[in-house]
């Protein structure tokens, strides 16, 4: 569960081949994020999951604060993809790709937490190694 909340909240840096339109979302997501909801395979986290969880977004670097502090970074890629790297912490390491959108004063972020293809839609049924997190400013 530790792991799985850490990935929930994993989320953004730019690299330094950052596309322009990248670096523009990366400056608007830049702060503190609280995650609203949780799934993964379908199946919805219940709300005392989310409770000591934060989001830290520093331009290309990020720090989850949950079970565990873990830190990293993410390079955002064209049509709202970013690879996430795991620098120190539970997943120092580990690769994952997602897909994310910010709308609406919200964050939205589709793991694939095997790394093997970016998710083309954020949905997570039937798809047990998806996570989904949306996000509030905290």
């Amino acid at each position: 569960m530790r792991a799985l909340t850490f990935f929930a909240l994993v989320v953004l840096a730019a690299g330094c081949n950052t596309p322009k339109n990248a670096k523009t979302k990366m400056n608007e997501l830049n702060g503190t994020w609280i995650p609203v909801s949780q799934e993964m395979g379908g199946k919805q986290f219940p709300a005392a999951v989310l409770e000591k969880q934060k989001l830290i977004i520093d331009n290309n670097r990020y720090t989850v604060i949950a079970e565990s502090v873990d830190k990293g970074e993410v390079v955002y890629k064209e049509g709202g993809k970013m690879d996430i790297n795991g620098k120190e912490g539970t997943n120092a390491g580990k690769h994952f790709t997602a897909i994310y959108k910010y709308e609406n004063g919200q964050l939205t972020v589709c793991y694939n937490l095997a790394g093997d293809g970016y998710p083309e839609a954020f949905e997570t049924k039937g798809k047990p190694m998806y996570f989904l997190s949306v996000f509030k400013r905290g």
